[in-house]
């Protein structure tokens, strides 16, 4: 059985919020993902995922509390809890600009690596007890936001009794993403006395990693990804969406090219006998481990890319007015 981990990066926007947008809009559209059209935000994933008989998990940002009060945070939540899917950790420290009172004496960065261990330590407390205070159980997973953790982030969640990291994302290695583990790890590893498990994905052109993203990679690609883990049997599969994907990039209508992918993904997963739809909290460290375990990500194969091309010209035609894929 292959553990598939749909997550969901849960947050409201920074860029709204420095734009000058209001919480209540910035809620609306980065939460609920509203647009004339109707809500196709977190509301409607859990609808799909539900549909299915899946469960989510989604990693929430409590930063934007600092600026907004944590009530915001608390209607995010709410309603996860309420339908059975799992809420995790998540933090853009962008939000320390804008803060009532700096939990860090006005220092600021734009990733949560940008800080010492002692301020990551500090940060990180200060998020899990808003996430708490939410409603939300004690989190047991994390995920830097734009990936920008570093090694003492996975000292900085040991210290605080966080089991899990999923804060490594190959493609932004050596950017934001500053662990140090190698390109190629695929499974789950313990490091700095956390379980780091990455963000999946495959080949989509010859020693070329495409994350497991749904707005990233068609429904044809997620598919085959999905079914390579199961055939060479990978303990998990970790793939990546944000709340409010589903819509266009000016978020004023539905992207239905990316529902009609997040909807294909959730019946191959359902689907599939070999496939499970887990959070950490059904994970068993032991079990998926790397250890001596050989795996290796689905080879290449330019017809998928291709079509996955043409899917993204036609879909950035239609949905943002754009003629190059995204």
């Amino acid at each position: 059985m292959t553990h598939v981990l749909i997550s969901v990066d849960t947050e409201l926007s920074a860029g709204g919020q420095a734009r000058g947008q209001g919480i209540r809009e910035n809620f609306e559209s980065s939460i609920l993902g509203r647009c004339p059209a109707g809500d196709f935000g977190v509301g409607w994933q859990m609808d799909r995922l539900e549909q299915h008989g899946l469960k989510g998990v989604f990693f929430v940002d409590p930063m934007p509390a600092l600026v907004h009060g944590e009530q915001v945070i608390a209607d995010i939540v709410g309603p996860i809890l309420a339908r059975g899917h799992e809420v995790q950790l998540h933090i853009h420290t962008e939000w320390l600009q804008w803060a009532n009172a700096s939990p860090v004496a006005g220092r600021s960065g734009r990733n949560i690596g940008d800080f010492d261990l002692d301020d990551q330590v500090r940060l990180l407390g200060l998020a899990r007890d808003i996430l708490v205070r939410a409603g939300a159980p004690r989190p047991i997973a994390f995920r830097a936001g734009n990936y920008g953790a570093d090694d003492n982030s996975l000292r900085a969640l040991a210290a605080l009794g966080i089991a899990w990291d999923t804060s490594v994302n190959p493609a932004y290695l050596g950017g934001d993403c500053r662990v140090s583990v190698a390109q190629g790890q695929i499974g789950a590893v313990e490091k700095e006395g956390v379980f780091l498990l990455p963000v999946s994905g495959f080949f989509d052109r010859p020693r070329h990693f495409r994350p497991a993203q749904i707005c990233a990679a068609s429904g044809m690609e997620m598919r085959a990804a999905l079914s390579h883990a199961a055939e060479t049997k990978q303990p998990a599969f970790m793939i990546v969406t944000h709340s409010f994907e589903m819509l266009s990039r000016d978020r004023q209508r539905p992207n239905r090219s990316v529902m009609a992918r997040f909807d294909s993904l959730c019946r191959a997963i359902a689907d599939h006998p070999s496939l499970r739809a887990s959070g950490f909290a059904d994970l068993d460290p032991g079990e998926l481990l790397d250890g001596d375990r050989k795996q290796e990500r689905l080879p290449a194969n330019l017809l998928r890319t291709g079509l996955r091309f043409a899917d993204q010209l036609i879909g950035t035609w239609r949905y943002e007015r754009r003629l190059l894929p995204g």
